[in-house]
């Protein structure tokens, strides 16, 4: 993979806090390599009242092309970029950045649509179903975001941070498709519960949804990529529910993320 390496090697970084569980280096660079590209993808962690600081450093680097963000800088990351995708702007976060002709950062948002297309290689269809979502972060409100584009009749979203959880469902509902509100981490009811908060790569980490109200007929997803299969899936699956995880999701982001940042 790396037997072209050398100082005309293109330098795209995934930064997040903390770094180590992240398979993006590893994928993304040997996605480069696939498509013909000399570049690779390297960790970085970063605090966050450090950010700033780096990323102004970062940008003087001229051979370093994108920048790929994980938790918890979405949100901020955003902000540090001079222009970003409709979607990006909707939801005030980003997950990859590439330069603009003139050097600042462009940024998008992947989340959501990769995340849909995770559940959708399942078999699983979204339109006229009732949603589950626990995690209204970066990531969380990207796949609320798609999910609602996806049709799904209504959608609940509960978050232990009842102001940001508010923010993202009247933004939801201006939208004036499926109903969003607020929700519990009871999955009684739906088709499909999501967990999208980093509760569960914890050996002592509560499970996100109550376990004990799943059901065989429901879908069970989770964004959490180590362990590969979250309590919350391996509960799922025992009670014979299709299931989605987070290495299901990275697969579609990464081409989603890999073709945006080509396109630079």
């Amino acid at each position: 993979m790396l037997d072209n390496f050398s100082g005309a090697t293109r330098v795209h970084i995934i930064v997040g806090d903390p770094i180590a569980q992240v398979k993006s280096p590893f994928g993304v660079t040997q996605a480069f390599e696939q498509h013909g590209k000399d570049a690779v993808c390297i960790p970085a962690q970063v605090r966050t009242q450090d950010l700033k600081q780096w990323f102004e450093g970062v940008s003087l680097a001229r051979n370093v092309d994108g920048i790929i963000v994980t938790v918890p800088h979405k949100f901020d990351c955003h902000a540090l970029c001079a222009t970003s995708s409709p979607r990006a702007e909707f939801l005030g976060a980003v997950n990859t950045m590439r330069r603009n002709q003139d050097g600042s950062w462009h940024g998008d948002m992947f989340d959501g649509l990769g995340y849909v297309k995770a559940i959708e290689s399942k078999g699983f269809a979204l339109p006229g179903k009732k949603a589950l979502l626990v995690g209204a972060g970066g990531a969380g409100s990207a796949i609320a975001h798609s999910l609602v584009l996806a049709g799904v009749q209504e959608l609940a979203i509960h978050d232990e941070n009842s102001d940001r959880r508010e923010s993202l469902i009247q933004r939801l509902n201006s939208l004036k498709k499926g109903r969003v509100y607020g929700g519990s981490a009871n999955p009684t009811g739906f088709d499909i519960a999501i967990n999208a908060t980093p509760v569960g790569m914890g050996e002592r980490d509560p499970s996100p949804i109550e376990l004990d109200a799943i059901t065989p007929d429901m879908f069970v997803g989770c964004v959490i990529t180590v362990p590969a299969v979250p309590p919350l899936i391996a509960a799922a699956r025992a009670k014979g529910c299709k299931t989605t995880t987070g290495a299901d999701m990275f697969v579609q982001v990464r081409e989603l993320m890999v073709s945006f940042l080509l396109e630079a």
